[in-house]
């Protein structure tokens, strides 16, 4: 049996991150994903934004991560020539009854360590986006958007450049847990049982049943994770907008985002619905909700202006009638003293803020693996 110092389950933007940040420290690496290329799932099908912290509660995972991973992204990206931009976000508040959930907005982020966030008159409002209607706003400008398979692309180079190697087509199938290390069986067509002194378990949407599978593993601290697809619909023709626009109203439906790509194109989305399993489907019926959330904002929107076009899917821990807690709403890091297992370490329920975050969760993956040596 062929033993590896350190085993990163999943290629997806957090895994290569991993992946990067401990082979430049210095250990064996090999990435294992289960997909015939890296980052097929929630790290290609998602809004590419940099996010700048804004909603996360003081204190969680998030919060930590999300803006020194921000900052840590934007100079990578500038040292590497990933392509991005910084076209900031507006927080709309539509109606006067959205109003003070832009005072909760501002206290929360400014809680967070973001100060940078500004009010926004209705009258700089009409300058700013004269495509909108709206009251008033906060303008982010640390907000950006990325291309994040130049991101990925550019991780794995590095990780490779540091020693480390990526199996594609090679699930991990199931493990167990010896004095030696974590056994992990790995399907595909060269099936093969290797030990890991180390194994970091960043499946993104099959983490959980990774983490399950591994015998060992105390089964109660694998939290069931439930699938969250979002729907996107592009804008037919000119796009209107300059900045990223998301609504603060309180129903899913009236949330619909405005976000840009690098190209500048417009899309709208993601929404919020729930899947039993891994299913990227695209629901068309959606389009009556988002000309509805839309024209709250944008009345221009004329009929047959959204086009449908792609879906992604959140690994989330809280389902879909549970209020999300400072516990089921935020990323998980688990060690040996939350499952008992000794050298292996699961990332569980990490969505967005993932992406932004993604160098800085590395960090502290490299700092954990670190003190369970």
């Amino acid at each position: 049996m062929e033993h590896i110092d350190c085993v990163v389950i999943g290629a997806g933007v957090v895994g290569l991150a991993i992946a990067r940040e401990l082979a430049a420290s210095g250990r064996e690496v090999v990435i294992l994903e289960e997909e015939n290329a890296f980052g097929t799932h929630t790290s290609s099908r998602n809004s590419e934004v940099m996010h700048a912290g804004i909603s996360y509660p003081a204190g969680t995972w998030k919060a930590r991560l999300c803006r020194p991973g921000n900052a840590m992204l934007a100079r990578y990206c500038a040292e590497h020539g990933i392509a991005h931009q910084r076209p900031g976000k507006l927080l709309l508040a539509v109606d006067a009854e959205e109003e003070d959930k832009l005072d909760l907005y501002l206290s929360q982020a400014r809680a967070s360590g973001v100060d940078d966030l500004r009010p926004v008159s209705q009258g700089e409002l009409r300058e700013l986006e004269p495509a909108l209607t709206g009251r008033k706003a906060l303008f982010s400008p640390s907000t950006g958007i990325i291309d994040a398979h130049g991101l990925m692309l550019s991780l794995l180079g590095e990780a490779q450049q540091h020693g480390a190697a990526l199996a594609l087509c090679s699930p991990v199938m199931a493990g167990r847990a010896t004095s030696g290390g974590i056994e992990l069986e790995i399907g595909g067509a060269q099936a093969m049982r290797i030990r890991a002194s180390l194994a970091i378990n960043a499946a993104g949407l099959r983490a959980a049943d990774i983490a399950a599978s591994i015998d060992g593993i105390a089964r109660q601290a694998v939290p069931k994770v439930h699938y969250a697809i979002g729907h996107y619909f592009t804008l037919r023709g000119p796009n209107p907008f300059r900045h990223l626009v998301y609504p603060v109203a309180r129903s899913s439906w009236q949330r619909v985002h405005v976000t840009l790509d690098l190209a500048g194109q417009c899309k709208f989305g993601p929404d919020l619905q729930w899947r039993d399993q891994v299913d990227y489907r695209f629901d068309e019926t959606r389009a009556a909700d988002f000309y509805r959330g839309v024209r709250r904002y944008y009345p221009a929107l004329a009929d047959g202006d959204l086009v449908p076009g792609y879906t992604g899917i959140r690994p989330r821990l809280a389902g879909p009638d549970e209020p999300l807690t400072l516990s089921n709403g935020d990323f998980c890091f688990q060690t040996a003293r939350e499952h008992g297992v000794s050298g292996l370490i699961n990332l569980l329920g990490i969505e967005s803020p993932g992406l932004t975050s993604c160098l800085a969760i590395a960090r502290q993956v490299r700092l954990l693996a670190q003190s369970a040596d």
